[in-house]
């Protein structure tokens, strides 16, 4: 086995060269066929940039629409050593994202009156604790059950060898610890709910836990356990340390929460999960209609996180557009994923990488879906500024400006612009950031520049012209950059 941590330098040239090479020589026959959808052709240049900027080996991507797979995206290494690329067949580790197939699963069980999401949990488990015994499963699956996360001293678990022969053996990891709140008070976020979640299926399916998903959830798809046995399909792991990338020498196994943190699959599989999902070919219309119903605390509060509700196991939300998102992200050792659903749309589309980077992977998956959705309404024409050579604006209240050179490639409007002080500040908890510079993107080959994606080590965001020379775009941390031309 290789010990990456022994020679960083030599690692860090290793990358910045595969990086560079990503993007000079896309590995698009690797997923099947160079695209010629002008959509699909703006999202794989997207792909390829920001594997470019962000120090990520390796990303694969997907989108679903009208009822077929639109695009499979690939980028980088699934093998930095071996320098393989990745394919459409790579397997990526889907972290969080696993906790919307889990609860799906539950919702099948339910649809066939085979589990009560509204019961007390403990009329279907009778062995879990007797503090225990309000709580439900849809307030476990929406983090209000009061159910603890990770806590001091888990840092070994999944470390240890041993390998959980059913969730319901899992649940004892953490069956001795006291509720962090009352069943339906407050949001918890935790990941051994969904080992919770997981003991319910398998109880009320009367199979294990993976098998089910493989037979009633998933079945044909490449979905399954993280754990290992795939050959040269599944990727390597990777940390971005010190802006280079270090393989992970003991990955962890989930077996103490498959539900929660522990599939894995090609990003094709997970956008076809997401489209079979929305066209009913899972559950009944009326049970998807149901997860995605908001949930409210006890008292009547909508519980919420950041900037989305939650539904049954799915993060609610809207795209910038007002249209309507089903979502879900994860991000654990070696990963970072995301899916995202349009259900009015009947577009779904994925996100995975080969390492736990710092990024806004929501923003990232809608940017990538922004070549097949409609125009937005009342979106300005706008000419790519050929001439421009600098850039001003700002970034919240902060006034920023430099360099920024604009040129056509096959039509397309491109701009990379140096980042000033104020930008390399708002990125420097960037995981890896191979060059300080920034990239516009257009998002289509008109050789104008209405609407671009935003390229930067966080991720992609959607940079929009106003009309009047300037363009904005939200950023993480809800700062909104506003740059003149």
């Amino acid at each position: 086995m290789i010990r990456l941590r022994r020679n960083r330098r030599s690692l860090a040239a290793c990358l910045l060269a595969a990086t560079l090479s990503a993007v000079v020589s896309p590995v698009w026959a690797d997923c099947g066929r160079a695209p010629t959808d002008p959509a699909a052709v703006t999202a794989q240049s997207l792909l390829d940039a920001l594997v470019g900027l962000n120090g990520v080996p390796g990303m694969g991507a997907a989108v679903w629409r009208d009822g077929e797979l639109a695009w499979t995206g690939c980028a980088g290494w699934r093998d930095l050593q071996a320098q393989q690329p990745v394919r459409a067949d790579t397997v990526f580790r889907f972290a969080s994202v696993s906790k919307a197939i889990a609860a799906t699963a539950a919702a099948k069980l339910a649809e066939q009156g085979k589990l009560d999401l509204d019961a007390p949990l403990q009329a279907r488990l009778p062995w879990l604790p007797a503090a225990w015994a309000p709580m439900t499963l849809r307030q476990v699956a929406a983090h209000v059950a009061g159910l603890p996360h990770y806590q001091a001293g888990d840092q070994g678990i999944g470390r240890d060898g041993r390998r959980y022969a059913s969730q319901r053996e899992a649940v004892g990891v953490f069956a001795g610890r006291a509720l962090l709140s009352a069943p339906g008070s407050r949001y918890h976020y935790s990941s051994y709910g969904y080992t919770l979640v997981g003991a319910a299926v398998e109880d009320a399916a009367g199979e294990p836990f993976l098998d089910y998903l493989g037979r009633a959830i998933v079945p044909g798809l490449s979905i399954d356990a993280e754990q290992g046995g795939r050959g040269e399909r599944e990727s390597q792991l990777y940390e971005l340390e010190g802006g280079a990338a270090h393989r992970v020498e003991r990955p962890r196994n989930h077996s103490y929460s498959w539900g929660g943190g522990g599939l894995a699959g090609t990003p094709e599989s997970l956008a076809r999960f997401g489209g079979r999902l929305m066209s009913g070919q899972i559950l009944e219309p009326a049970s998807f209609a149901a997860l995605q119903q908001p949930l409210r605390f006890d008292d009547g509060r909508p519980v919420r996180e950041r900037d989305y509700r939650l539904g049954l196991g799915w993060r609610l939300g809207t795209d910038l557009d007002g249209a309507r998102i089903v979502h879900h992200a994860g991000i654990t050792e070696g990963a970072r994923a995301a899916l995202v659903l349009w259900p009015q749309r009947a577009i779904a589309a994925s996100v995975a990488s080969n390492a736990e980077w710092v990024s806004s992977i929501e923003s990232t998956t809608m940017m990538l879906a922004a070549p097949f959705q409609p125009l937005p309404a009342g979106l300005p024409t706008a000419a790519c500024p050929l001439a421009q050579r600098r850039y001003r604006g700002r970034l919240g209240e902060q006034a920023l400006g430099g360099a920024i050179r604009f040129r056509l490639e096959r039509g397309r409007c491109v701009g990379e612009l140096e980042a000033d002080a104020v930008l390399r500040a708002h990125f420097a908890k960037a995981s890896a950031w191979t060059r300080p510079r920034l990239q516009a993107i257009a998002l289509d080959a008109g050789g104008g520049l209405a609407r671009a994606a935003l390229v930067t080590p966080f991720g992609l965001y959607d940079l929009r012209a106003q009309g009047d020379g300037r363009y904005l775009a939200q950023l993480s941390g809800d700062k909104l950059l506003e740059l003149r031309l």
